[in-house]
């Protein structure tokens, strides 16, 4: 078996088979592994019943019996026979069948449930737009929104009349500093802007930040004016307006033998829309490499083809372009549908004989490289385009391209991870669909940094080809690779190594690529160049040598070239045995380890991957607008630069300032994290509807238990809060035994209303400059109760 590696496994056994109910303890990885399995280990001993183990995956299954052996917890396999047996089935939780003496475990009787399965509903697509607070620690770089760029200092509590207060502290330039009460958390954005930033504090008060975000939205100006005439220009070109699905749509789509994950759906039903209209397509869709992008082109695909067109598919490499074909050959077999690769492996007979055949309409899928797009490339009736990649394309291709998206459907797919606040700000100017949900049966990556060693590196080649898989060596360095390929060799006799680096020849390199995937050779010894594109499920080992050397976004990046498939896989970071690291070295590995569960690559890698994505959507050279205000400002101000653009109206916000002097606050004995706290601060600032509130209010209840009389209160103070906001108040403070309200010039308050509550209280006051006072005789929560029935009387 592999090192033993003990990340992402979780909590405590039962202890009786009667007793499955409220496992999953709060524990260290290494605790809850050793807890929970001994005290299975235990109870398998006390128990003469017959004993089954449900595993939901193949790579479940794996991970349950390496662990087994590992607690010597005896089970049946071929050569041993014992009353426990491990068998595949999603069992929600285990059961004791007394009569039969039966015991059935559940995976999740042991571990966590995998992040892809969705307990309680739907996710909240809200929820993705808000800035991840939590890994947020004192002297991170954040961005407020009236007030710039500050040093977070950490959460603070303070004295506040009668009661106390949960504040964050915040630096600025000259060593000022800002005390936020936690309920505005709303104002505060995290700076992410690429792993070298470091921006300059802004000064509390000063002009720096204002100059900065005009000078930042002048800018993007010119950028949103060229989208949106490109938009505009496609809006009034009519194309093809393909046909409903067919019953054989129906046939192709069922025959896909994976449950498609809820974003694949949104996905495919977008694109089928945009197919249908007679608006010629222009689509982007985003997602991880494995994370279903290929079957939404293959089903637009089939449809173009049952409407009698022909589809072009465009990889950037030849090595793409053979991948794209044996998956549309494989999906394709049972429908009379044509598909031929185009690519320089063929002589020029024979790429001249399928051109013939295209522009004949004998073929109906075409897979190649650019050499789709030479002049001589002439189509019967091309309906859709579907690319791949198409950053990756050099100037001449893009223009070409842009020559055919006048007329005919084009479906762009990209690996890059665009960041969700960009998506939202894209809205409406560029069509792009996302997919972020891993598949059903993905599991995480087991990850583990170990010293470089002879005996460990053997084990875990031999394991990998033992169970019929393929490995990756990562090894960044072109002068030692092949003393590292005869290494390789010698201490695992009879493997067969493969070299690709970026100074072989093109071809040479693309050969030897093909030759793995053809399952030619067992390990591919390579540079970072695997790093983009290469998606071989049979792949589910791969071990990086001197892992300290590597930035943290490539190590997520090298590590997600395997796990995908239902198997498990395993990611080691190879490390010298014989020198200390750095601490920054230190850091990048811990951080890599520790988040190894699905889709924690948006929060380990935000800052490379969020600019990368940025580039290559944007263009590169927005880097140094997102420098200067922080992305998720940046995304923020596109948006209203867009909006500008298009002649809507915006209207200037207003952001209610509130101070009642009640105890609102969520206590550290309810949630103890302090960056927890952060992020259930936030969620609730940043809630727009009374639902969204609710959604909270009942994930804190589920979570964390009762809601302390505080938190109760917070909840309220916020909906005041949002509903004074809306009605346009300036301010509400409570001065000793009145309330003050300051009113905007556009309030939404009703004149006849105001005279008469100031007719019907003859202690209140209204002066002409919008402020209205009026006595306030309640206390603590019930103070919140009194302003929401005052704002009540009065709004329009």
């Amino acid at each position: 078996a592999p090192p033993r590696s003990r990340e992402n496994a979780g909590g405590a056994s039962p202890a009786a088979p009667t007793e499955f109910t409220e496992l999953r303890v709060h524990a260290s990885p290494v605790d809850r592994y050793t807890n929970r399995l001994t005290e299975f280990a235990s109870d398998l001993a006390k128990n003469d019943a017959q004993q089954l183990f449900f595993c939901a995956t193949k790579g479940g299954r794996e991970k349950v019996e390496r662990l087994l052996k590992e607690f010597d917890i005896p089970f049946a396999d071929e050569t041993l026979s014992a009353e426990l047996t491990v068998t595949n089935g999603n069992l929600a939780r285990g059961f004791f069948f007394e009569e039969l003496r039966f015991v059935a475990y559940s995976e999740w009787d042991l571990f966590e449930p995998p992040t892809s399965t969705r307990i309680g509903g739907k996710r909240r697509k809200t929820d993705a737009f808000l800035s991840d607070l939590r890994d947020l620690k004192a002297g991170d770089f954040i961005v407020h929104v009236d007030h710039g760029v500050g040093r977070f200092l950490g959460l603070q509590r303070i004295p506040f009349g009668a009661t106390e207060r949960e504040v964050m502290q915040i630096e600025y330039s000259g060593g000022g500093k800002l005390l936020m009460p936690m309920e505005n958390l709303n104002l505060i954005q995290r700076y992410t802007a690429g792993e070298e930033a470091q921006p300059k504090l802004d000064k509390l008060g000063g002009t720096t930040w204002a100059r900065t975000k005009a000078a930042v939205k002048k800018a993007m100006r010119d950028m949103a004016d060229e989208l949106i005439k490109l938009y505009a220009t496609r809006q009034m070109v009519y194309g093809h307006a393909f046909s409903k699905d067919s019953p054989w749509q129906f046939e192709f789509e069922d025959a896909f033998e994976f449950d498609e994950t809820e974003d694949q759906l949104g996905a495919i039903e977008d694109v089928k829309s945009d197919m249908e209209s007679r608006k010629p397509m222009d689509r982007l869709l985003c997602g991880d490499v494995g994370y279903g992008k290929t079957e939404v082109a293959m089903r637009a695909a089939f449809k173009a083809v049952m409407d009698g067109k022909q589809v072009a598919v465009l990889a950037p490499t030849t090595v793409l372009a053979f991948q794209h074909y044996r998956t549309l050959l494989r999906r394709f077999a049972s429908f009379p549908v044509t598909v031929e690769l185009l690519t320089r492996y063929y002589g020029a007979k024979e790429q001249k004989e399928i051109l013939k055949k295209v522009e004949s309409g004998e073929i109906d899928v075409v897979i190649g490289t650019h050499r789709l797009l030479s002049k001589d490339a002439a189509w019967k009736d091309l309906g859709l385009v579907i690319i791949d990649e198409e950053q990756r394309f050099g100037v001449a291709q893009k223009e070409r391209l842009k020559q055919i998206k006048k007329s005919v459907d084009v479906l762009a797919m990209s690996a890059t991870p665009i960041p969700r606040t960009l998506h939202m700000s894209m809205t409406g100017i560029r069509d792009i669909s996302v997919i972020e949900t891993p598949p059903k049966d993905r599991l995480a990556i087991q990850t583990a940094v170990v010293p470089f060693n002879d005996e460990f590196i053997r084990d875990a080649i031999d394991f990998e080809i033992g169970r019929g898989g393929q490995v990756f060596f990562v090894h960044n360095r072109v002068e030692s690779i092949y003393a590292m390929k005869e290494y390789l060799e010698k201490l695992v006799p009879g493997i067969r190594v493969i070299v690709g680096h970026g100074q072989m020849d093109e071809r040479e390199l693309e050969r030897a690529m093909l030759a793995f995937i053809n399952r030619e050779f067992e390990v591919l010894l390579a540079t970072t160049i695997i790093e983009n594109g290469i998606d071989i499920p049979a792949c589910n080992t791969i071990l990086i040598n001197h892992a300290e050397r590597f930035g943290l976004s490539q190590l997520y990046q090298l590590r997600g070239r395997v796990g995908r498939s239902d198997r498990l896989a395993f990611c080691y970071l190879l490390v010298p045995s014989d020198r200390v690291l750095t601490n920054d070295a230190r850091k990048r590995l811990a951080a890599i380890q520790e988040f190894s569960d699905l889709g924690a690559g948006f929060r380990i890698a935000a800052r490379d991957l969020e600019i990368r994505g940025a580039g290559n959507i944007l263009g590169g050279e927005q880097s140094g607008q997102i420098a200067a205000v922080g992305f998720e400002m940046y995304t923020k101000l596109l948006e209203e630069a867009i909006r500008e653009m298009k002649g809507e109206k915006i209207e200037e916000e207003v952001e209610t300032s509130m101070n009642l002097g009640v105890d609102i606050y969520i206590p550290k004995t309810y949630i103890g994290d302090e960056n927890l706290r952060m992020t259930f601060y936030k969620k609730i600032a940043s809630a727009s509807t009374e639902e969204r509130l609710t959604d909270i209010r009942n994930e804190m209840r589920d979570r964390f238990g009762a809601l302390p009389d505080n938190v109760e209160s917070l909840f309220h103070f916020v909906r005041v809060k949002a509903f004074a906001k809306h009605l346009g108040v300036l301010s509400i403070v409570r001065d000793g035994a009145r309330a003050v309200v300051k009113l905007t010039p556009t309030a939404k308050i009703d004149p006849n209303k105001l005279l008469l509550f100031l007719g019907e209280n003859p202690q209140a006051k209204f002066s002409p400059n919008g402020v209205l006072s009026f006595p306030l005789r309640e206390h603590g929560p019930e103070v919140i109760d009194a302003i929401e029935k005052t704002l009540q009387t009065l709004a329009a």
